[in-house]
């Protein structure tokens, strides 16, 4: 069997003398989708920052296609391949949508077909109608379409996607989900921070749920599906 694409042996993060999150061990594949479940504040986006080198972190191992993320800065760890979504989006507002995708462009690598704006615009017809509308002019709903889309412009082969359904309307939701549906086909794994449990279970293969930076759970679906009380005690549902 082949080594996961992402790789995360006892991960542990803090702010100051706050530990927020306690030896978290997961492996991302390439072409999956996993989602991390939880309250809020358990510990989701804490997850995908330190990941990405902009929180204080230790892991006993954190790889990237077999490349050690130790130590890394940001953007070294994201020119590995390995594209983050925040949750508050960060688009460059006063430029337009074609900007935005440009200022996000990288090459593909060997053997991949490259995301481009025309297919982006496929993938989103709301960014298509307004690709020279500028970020301010956007609605959050549509921000959210261009974050992604302008990290997918990077070609990465995985991303890290933090709380895309959050305070958008149900039609970009939907929207959201055939993105992610359409990232997984192409190959791109993804690893989504997600409190909405109808939205991860439709698009993911295995879940984590996290509770108080703590791992309690980690399978399929429909193994957490079947799981009522772990369910009711750490999600509420």
């Amino acid at each position: 069997m082949s080594e996961p694409l992402l790789e995360i042996w006892n991960l542990t993060a803090s702010y100051g003398r706050a530990q927020v999150l306690f030896g978290l061990t997961f492996g991302l594949n390439a072409g999956e989708v996993l989602a991390l479940i939880g309250r809020n504040g358990a510990g989701k986006t804490t997850t995908l920052k330190a990941i990405m080198g902009l929180v204080p972190a230790t892991a006993q191992k954190a790889t990237f296609k077999g490349r050690s993320l130790a130590r890394l800065p940001t953007y070294k760890i994201a020119r590995l391949g390995l594209g983050y979504v925040p949750e508050d989006r960060r688009i460059f507002t006063d430029l337009t949508v074609e900007e935005n995708l440009e200022a996000g462009r990288k090459a593909a690598g060997p053997g991949r077909s490259p995301w481009t704006p025309e297919r982006l615009f496929r993938l989103f017809p709301n960014l298509a109608e307004m690709r020279g509308r500028r970020g301010n002019q956007m609605s959050g709903g549509e921000q959210q379409m261009l974050t992604i889309a302008r990290t997918l412009m990077g070609n990465p082969d995985a991303i890290l996607l933090d709380e895309p359904s959050e305070g958008i309307a149900p039609v970009v939701v939907q929207m959201m989900a055939e993105a992610i549906r359409a990232m997984k086909a192409e190959g791109v794994a993804v690893l989504l921070s997600e409190q909405n449990w109808a939205f991860a279970a439709g698009i993911s293969d295995r879940t984590i749920v996290i509770e108080r930076g703590e791992m309690r759970f980690q399978g399929s679906i429909d193994e957490l599906m079947t799981n009522e009380s772990l369910r009711a005690e750490t999600l509420g549902i």
